[in-house]
């Protein structure tokens, strides 16, 4: 179980306020710990430009990195004056998702923290491909903070697959439960943890092709059988049964009414980290899920977890 006190906020070079920084000092001033602001910057005109010598770039890049330092801590002024540990790294890095993940592991991390930016029409998060390759792959817990003030008596929600397809599926919801009761008792402060699980109707192209198959029959054995899987887990953590949600409808679009229902300040989900051809045919049930939501985000990987992203292979500083 992860301890929440070595965080890590990936900074937004493109804006003066850092929402991201202020979730993790408002962690921090809860739970205890210490912040690093990380961000790594790039520009390829440093590199390719044949009218300066190495060295001359290596200054360049070194200036450009010290001016970022100082912008940095420019942001963060009211918080470390006020005593909050944060320290400032910047590097020179051309893949920042790379840059961060090796930062998380090679410090040994247990919390990334980033803004997610927000879609003011429809008031949803808006995911960069950044965002999607930190969901992936990143072996700790990301927090995906939205730039919104924390709900009032805000519930958190805990999204749990109740399938019994896969063995995977009960101990990740195992885990999810314990990480949103340990984040609740520290950080957040908040009673209302809400279990929700979706489950899908029937296709209608099996009642066509099977004349005999009877859909209602087939929808009432599945919500049973997630009403019990839910029965057992909630039991296993003592949560009450009015705190728990089985809902027939895809689950996509379940969990994030659900969570605007209950006025959610963070819903916890798993994520497998699949990528490559599985993430472009499988898909994420869970990326269908982020795509809708207004809340933070809280995503934590399965135990046995591999990053594909080798620390080995460190950044320029």
């Amino acid at each position: 179980m992860a301890n929440y006190r070595n965080l890590l906020v990936a900074i937004d070079p493109n804006q003066d306020d850092q929402p991201a920084l202020r979730r993790a000092v408002y962690i921090v001033q809860r739970n205890g710990g210490r912040i690093k602001a990380f961000l790594p910057i790039y520009d390829l005109s440093y590199d390719m430009t044949t009218l300066l010598s190495p060295e001359e770039r290596n200054a360049m890049r070194k200036g450009v990195i010290s001016q970022r330092k100082v912008w940095i801590k420019q942001q963060a002024h009211y918080y470390l004056e006020a005593g909050i540990d944060i320290e400032i790294k910047v590097i020179w890095h051309n893949k920042p998702y790379e840059a961060i993940i090796q930062e998380v592991v090679a410090d040994k991390h247990d919390l990334l923290l980033k803004m997610a930016h927000q879609n003011d029409r429809f008031d949803a998060m808006i995911f960069t491909p950044l965002d999607w390759h930190l969901l992936r792959k990143c072996p700790c817990p990301v927090w995906m903070v939205k730039d919104k003030e924390w709900p009032n008596d805000g519930a958190i929600v805990v999204a749990v697959n109740l399938s019994n397809e896969e063995s995977y599926h009960e101990k990740l919801n195992i885990k999810l439960i314990k990480e949103t009761k340990n984040i609740s008792h520290r950080i957040v402060k908040s009673p209302h943890i809400h279990l929700v699980s979706a489950y899908p109707v029937a296709p209608i192209n099996i009642a066509i092709e099977l004349p005999d198959f009877n859909p209602n029959i087939y929808n009432q054995a599945l919500r049973g059988q997630h009403l019990i899987a839910m029965k057992k887990l909630r039991q296993k953590f003592t949560i009450d049964e009015k705190d728990t949600h089985v809902v027939e409808g895809p689950v996509e679009k379940i969990i994030p009414e659900i969570c605007d229902e209950l006025h959610a300040g963070i819903v916890v989900l798993g994520i497998l980290g699949r990528t490559g051809i599985s993430a472009a045919f499988l898909g994420n049930t869970a990326e269908q899920i982020i795509d809708k939501l207004k809340c933070d985000l809280l995503a934590i990987k399965p135990d046995g977890f591999v990053c594909p992203i080798n620390p080995a292979n460190g950044p320029i500083k």
